[in-house]
């Protein structure tokens, strides 16, 4: 039987990107319950993908109670509805053979990996005082995506003048505003920027110079999505709520670095329990952006654990 319920957590400050605000993380929770295990997942419906929450709980429930992880593939298209599904069945597999799910998928025992923690866009002064807050973290993203964002970058360059930095516009410039940024991004130190121009319309990435990695994300879905990057991104942003859940997102890892690509591993703003399956497929890559958990007020039980060395792999007890 697969049950599909909402569920809302309060974020620990409004969080803002180039789309809009919000105050509170609104989610879907699948739970599959099969001969006396019940596994589960989360997903994020989001609307810049035409998805709602009751648009993808119809699709959840229109699915067969018995359906399996290499049906579900063909029965629905990448997207959150998909994914939370795919996440509940490695769960549910999982507990039925008395394993963990990096074993089931034959990946080797999964460690920390350092995260980025994410600044909402805000004014300058503070974007400052939020870097300046931040300043002993490893890694922030940024995230701008208007006609001015100069002084908000400088600004956080100030707040935090040691740290790595990396810049998310969220398809907000136009070419014309990201060549003339680019410089500035690497007097700055920007070690990358993701998605700068808005998908569908980003040829003249492929033209123009690109002096620093640029990342696919609102243009990377799953595998299907590759062949459109080529000459015009340098990494892919693999969130599990665009590829439709874990078997595609491992999958899309690994076609994604044959053909030489970077991986980002990203996610929307969710609980633990979201992050928990993407931390599988972050495992040594190139930059880890799983920091939902800390953008919360409260969060699900048995939580990850953040420190110093990162975001740890998930106890059994939250999932997989």
């Amino acid at each position: 039987m697969i049950t599909v319920h909402p569920d809302t957590f309060k974020l620990a400050e409004v969080f803002t990107i180039a789309r809009g605000s919000r105050t509170h993380a609104k989610v879907l929770t699948v739970r599959i319950a099969r001969d006396g295990m019940t596994g589960w997942g989360e997903c994020v419906p989001y609307a810049r993908y035409d998805e709602t929450l009751e648009s993808v709980t119809a699709q959840i429930n229109g699915l067969p109670g018995d359906v399996t992880r290499e049906a579900l593939q063909g029965l629905l298209p990448a997207g959150a509805a998909r994914n939370a599904v795919d996440c509940a069945l490695w769960d549910w597999e999982a507990k039925r053979a008395g394993l963990r799910v990096w074993e089931l998928a034959g990946l080797p025992a999964p460690g920390p990996e350092i995260t980025a923690f994410t600044l909402s866009l805000d004014t300058p002064e503070k974007m400052q005082a939020a870097a300046q807050k931040h300043a002993h973290r490893p890694l922030l993203k940024i995230k701008l995506g208007t006609p001015d964002d100069m002084p908000r970058l400088e600004a956080v360059r100030r707040g935090a003048p040691d740290t790595r930095i990396i810049i998310d516009a969220n398809e907000g410039w136009t070419a014309e505003v990201y060549a003339d940024l680019a410089p500035h991004l690497l007097r700055l130190g920007v070690a990358l920027v993701e998605q700068p121009l808005p998908a569908g319309a980003d040829d003249m990435l492929g033209e123009i110079a690109r002096p620093l990695p640029v990342c696919a994300d609102e243009s990377c879905h799953d595998r299907g999505s590759l062949a459109g990057l080529r000459g015009k991104y340098d990494m892919v942003n693999i969130k599990l709520d665009k590829t439709g859940g874990l078997t595609e997102a491992l999958a899309l890892k690994a076609e994604a670095e044959a053909q030489g690509y970077s991986v980002m591993v990203g996610c929307m703003v969710g609980s633990s329990l979201a992050m928990a399956p993407a931390v599988l497929v972050a495992q040594g890559v190139a930059i880890t952006d799983l920091d939902g958990p800390l953008l919360l007020a409260q969060d699900r039980e048995n939580p990850l654990h953040f420190d110093a060395a990162g975001v740890h792999p998930p106890v059994a007890a939250l999932w997989g």
